[in-house]
């Protein structure tokens, strides 16, 4: 059986794994990054240190099967979306790549999109055509390429003037893998300069560089997602140990391959993921926005095909945080979430009545606040660490709910069942958290980690004629279903009617002039 080589560029570092047409994960390995943060809301990686660590993955692929890798036909890679690597004619990255994280762009972003009469913090006419147009517009947060390149034109101006292109992390990867510099329809999007009223055939709009103020000549060339881009140079080949017939699909936001990876392609077709961030998602065949709630439908990994996209910045950057930071020399910062989540469910649901806040770094779905931060409610004497780490497995959630209200009210329709997936979905403690929250049956997807890195490489059987949509489905096995607990629900409603208003509460607080921070609280 043919093999793909797929690449799931995550904020933590790469994952590279062996996976079959059919979507087996024959094995796979994954190699950390460093991320380094400054002042400003600076949050920056170094590209050579991704394709370093990808390169060491290949290699310990090819020590554990070699039979799998002679049989790999494709490279397939995915990953975080909306960063920027700034890259020279000779395609070596210029400086630091800023990550979706990195709000620099702000205040940029916010006099680009501003004029009168206003709605939202967008000027009325810009806004209108940006949404016609691209289905989206500009993140007053700057936490997008159009930000980016807005603060590397105004404030890293030798950057800027030096760069040949400027190219999502995954489209710098592809250009690494075959030498030639090219973004997919689904990839560029947000950039939001592409004109997506036709998925299939989606192109730069001048009216929208204008507006922008970026030159055509600093983007690169447009190709129809899930299209092969060439095949591998002999360099990338040999430091990888494939052969140089193989071949390189188009690369593909993480958001994307996730959908496709859970198996949920069919319209309407709900999946939730949880990893560093969280997302609830589904494709649809309109083209469709929601400026007030950061909903859009966006061109999807799947040609001719749309996905709803939102996110929420912080999930399961929630739980890394409290075991890695906040429970800094306790036994339970020295376990594993396995270990940490049994803990949680020693507490009751509800956890004694204490609320945590996950918005660590701001927020995007329902509220677009890079500003936001996240903390504990209902703190006392007595609250023991289980509870307070259930109640940041149930902050998480309750914050879904939120996402989840907006995200149904865009599709106009209740969302039941939602395949889940990321590392949220391992833990069954979770995953029945989510259904009592949500209210939703939950369906567990299995090997739910890798559901980026099967996504990937299902879109490469797509690209090479060897799989058909219709067939995706019954690729991605269940491992568990999970049906929500009525005796959970009059808890939850009042947690969730707190959240909401803890969020209004301390919205002024952080938006006070002398309360202004880009530091996690």
């Amino acid at each position: 059986m043919s093999h793909v080589l797929a690449i799931d560029l995550g904020t933590g570092g790469p994952k590279v794994a062996l996976v079959a047409f059919g979507g087996e994960i024959v094995v796979a390995e994954s190699e950390p990054v460093e991320t380094q943060l400054g002042p400003g809301g600076a949050v920056e990686q170094r590209p050579r240190d991704w394709w370093s660590a990808i390169v060491r993955c290949a290699r310990r692929l090819a020590a554990a099967r070699p039979d799998a890798v002679a049989e790999v036909v494709a490279v397939a890679v995915t990953g975080q979306w909306a960063g920027t690597v700034a890259t020279a004619a000779d395609g070596e990255p210029l400086a630091p790549a800023l990550t979706w994280l990195d709000s620099r762009g702000a205040p940029h972003a916010r006099r680009v999109v501003a004029g009168g009469p206003r709605i939202a913090g967008y000027g009325a006419v810009k806004l209108a055509r940006w949404v016609r147009l691209t289905g989206g517009a500009p993140s007053l947060s700057g936490r997008d390429p159009l930000g980016h390149i807005l603060y590397l034109k105004a404030e890293r101006p030798d950057v800027y003037e030096a760069t040949a292109t400027f190219l999502e992390p995954v489209d710098w990867l592809n250009l690494r893998l075959t030498g030639r510099c090219s973004a997919s329809f689904d990839t560029a999007t947000m950039h939001w300069v592409t004109d997506t009223r036709r998925p299939a055939a989606v192109d730069y709009d001048e009216r929208l560089l204008r507006m922008a103020g970026i030159p055509r000549e600093k983007l690169p060339e447009l190709r129809p997602s899930a299209s092969v881009v060439g095949p591998l140079t002999p360099s990338a080949a040999a430091e990888l140990g494939l052969g140089e017939h193989v071949r390189v699909v188009t690369a593909t936001p993480d958001t994307m391959s996730a959908a496709v990876g859970s198996g949920a392609v069919g319209d309407q077709a709900a999946h939730l993921y949880v990893g560093t961030s969280s997302w609830l998602s589904c494709h649809v065949p309109y083209k469709k926005t929601d400026p007030f709630h950061t909903i859009a439908s966006l061109p999807a990994a799947l040609p001719g095909r749309y996905l709803v996209s939102c996110e929420q910045q912080t999930a399961g950057a929630c739980l890394a945080r409290l075991r890695d930071e906040w429970l800094a020399g306790t036994a339970e910062a020295r376990s594993g979430y396995d270990e940490l989540t049994a803990l949680a469910a020693k507490a009751p649901p509800g956890s004694g009545g204490v609320l945590f806040m996950p918005w660590l770094n701001g927020e995007r779905t329902p509220v677009d606040d890079h500003l936001a931060r996240g903390g504990w409610l209902g703190l006392a004497l007595e609250t023991s660490r289980a509870q307070l780490v259930r109640s940041v497995l149930e902050g998480v959630a309750l914050n879904a709910r939120w996402m989840q209200q907006a995200v149904e009210r865009f599709c106009k329709r209740r969302l039941d069942p939602v395949t889940f997936i990321g590392g949220g979905a391992c833990s069954p403690l979770w995953c029945q958290i989510f259904a009592d929250v949500l209210g939703r049956g939950i369906r567990a997807a299995a090997d739910p980690v890798h559901a980026n890195v099967r996504g990937a490489a299902l879109l490469a059987g797509l690209a090479l004629g060897e799989l058909r949509v219709e067939e995706i489905p019954q690729r991605v096995p269940i491992a568990a279903t999970y049906v929500p607990d009525d005796a959970t629900r009059a808890t939850y409603d009042e947690l969730f009617a707190q959240l909401v208003k803890a969020y209004r509460a301390t919205k002024p607080i952080y938006h006070r002039p002398n309360g202004r921070t880009e530091a996690s609280a």
